[in-house]
């Protein structure tokens, strides 16, 4: 049976990281701004709870005012209100990204 040994020289998975970024001009030099927007974060936890709120929202609102205890049609009322908002989501998320592309068509043509 083999095994292998352990060399007290040798060094381990952590201590073999070649970086040496702790000094104090390394860290100060570091970019930790978060990879989304924040705006963009606030839009999708908005379209969140408007996706859950709206749906239930509706269906209550409708069941017994509208349909007249039907949940049937409340219920189809409901999956419709979701569809708008998952659409909306989509038209919300498009429209960002022309901006987005306008923006930097317009940089490019300022930068030259």
């Amino acid at each position: 049976m083999t095994s292998r040994r352990i060399i007290p020289t040798e060094k381990n998975l952590l201590e073999k990281d070649d970086r040496n970024d702790t000094t104090p001009s390394a860290l100060e030099n570091s970019n930790i701004t978060p990879a989304v927007p924040a705006a963009v974060i606030y839009k999708l936890l908005g379209f969140t709870v408007a996706m859950i709120a709206g749906p239930i929202g509706i269906y209550f609102l409708t069941v017994n005012t509208i349909f007249r205890g039907n949940s049937t049609w409340a219920g189809a009322t409901a999956a419709i209100m979701a569809n708008v908002v998952l659409i909306a989501y989509v038209i919300v998320a498009m429209k960002e990204d022309e901006s987005d592309k306008l923006a930097a068509e317009e940089k490019a043509r300022k930068g030259q």
